[in-house]
């Protein structure tokens, strides 16, 4: 399970595990927290292509998915 500091999780680069449309690095665009300081949504955009799309930012937590850094 990758760390993750919530606090820090704005404007963080990320690596997909397994690229898919030659998108392979993505950074945190945008995060949204609730009153009681809980993560609502989280966008990324793709390096490559500056496509968006919401993930769930619990995702990132896993190894199998994504790789903290821009890892080659």
């Amino acid at each position: 399970m990758n760390e993750l500091n919530i606090k820090k999780l704005q404007n963080s680069k990320w690596t997909a595990v397994v690229p898919k449309k030659k998108e392979k690095h993505f950074i945190v665009t945008e995060v949204e927290y609730n009153e009681e300081g809980q993560i609502t949504s989280c966008q990324i955009e793709a390096v490559y292509s500056k496509r968006q799309e919401y993930i769930n930012w619990q995702d990132l937590k896993l190894k199998h998915l994504w790789k903290p850094g821009w890892v080659q």
